[in-house]
């Protein structure tokens, strides 16, 4: 229950960030789309089927994320790079 506390107001950040970001970005990039998956970034949870697909739509997207002081820290974690590999997808090289 702990993390599911933790992950409410990273999931409340990465809302504001996507409406508050430039339309350009919001178009080609939908950071939201990944909070299926903050149970597993943030906790190590075994990924959803939702987690992973909405992963490989946003695979594109990685190298933006990692450069983002908002997010760099979460796409460079332990859990998110086991949650990439229980998905099948490869690790992002930036």
């Amino acid at each position: 229950m702990a993390m599911r506390k933790e992950a409410v107001p990273v999931v409340a950040v990465m809302l504001m960030l996507v409406v508050l970001a430039p339309g350009k970005a919001r178009a080609a990039c939908e950071v939201t789309q990944l909070a299926v998956c903050a149970s597993a970034i943030l906790g190590g949870t075994k990924p959803s089927g939702e987690c992973c697909g909405n992963l490989r739509a946003q695979q594109g997207c990685f190298c933006q994320y990692v450069k983002d002081p908002n997010y760099g820290h979460y796409v460079n974690s332990p859990h998110a790079r086991e949650t990439l590999q229980t998905c099948g997808i490869a690790l992002p090289h930036c």
